[in-house]
């Protein structure tokens, strides 16, 4: 990439927000989230609407980088957050990010590929959290994307490289069953995965796209598969 392209990279207001301090988002790092404006997908129960739909950031690469050069020594880490991260340019920023001397986690939906599979070929990331949206069967439904396809094969990249991840998935019961979980635990048994099953509870707030309240559904945890160990959020 030449200078005036680097250059114009680094400048360009891509990032909605910075949260400059968590020690939840990254397990036992202290960091900060650089949250991208835009996301490929609709899903029904994120409450990220504002930073979904923003078609620009407030903040720059250079803006965030300049703020981390005021953190090394102070914060051990930058989670790279949506919004979806990897469907803006990352690779320049994550370089400039270790030479700082941070550790790098992102946060992902998984359907850009061959964004991911340049970063760890690169050895840019130290952890990805994968977002395992629904089963096939519901993908479209739930995300309101048909990129199912691209997911899976970078969940199938994560399983085979040696990068630290974790899979997750939101739950709302109104939209995903007990049998819908099931499938996804039996979906990654089947490819090899036997780290732990991280799900999230809906949160509810004001904000979610798809208007969604409190499910009217019950959820028996205890007909979930014991193939995996599922930790709840």
């Amino acid at each position: 990439m030449s200078i005036n392209r680097e250059s114009s990279l680094l400048n360009s207001k891509v990032i909605y927000d910075i949260t400059k301090f968590t020690h939840l988002d990254y397990k036992n790092h202290l960091a900060c989230i650089v949250w991208f404006s835009g996301c490929n997908m609709r899903c029904d129960f994120c409450y990220n609407k504002d930073i979904v739909f923003a078609k620009n950031g407030k903040h720059s690469y250079t803006d965030v980088l300049e703020f981390l050069k005021t953190r090394v020594n102070l914060l051990e880490a930058v989670v790279l957050s949506g919004g979806e991260a990897t469907s803006h340019g990352l690779v320049e920023f994550c370089k400039q990010i270790k030479a700082l001397g941070f550790l790098i986690k992102l946060d992902t939906n998984g359907t850009n590929y061959n964004s991911v599979e340049e970063l760890l070929r690169l050895n840019l990331l130290d952890y990805v959290a994968l977002d395992y949206k629904a089963p096939e069967d519901k993908f479209l439904q739930i995300t309101h994307s048909n990129r199912y396809d691209e997911f899976s094969s970078t969940l199938n990249l994560l399983i085979q490289s040696n990068i630290e991840f974790e899979v997750r998935t939101t739950l709302h019961s109104d939209l995903l069953s007990v049998d819908d979980i099931n499938a996804i635990i039996n979906d990654l048994i089947f490819r090899g995965y036997d780290n732990k099953y991280y799900i999230q509870n809906f949160l509810l707030t004001e904000n979610n796209i798809g208007n969604l309240q409190r499910a009217s559904e019950t959820f028996d945890k205890s007909k979930l598969s014991k193939a995996l160990k599922i930790i709840w959020r």
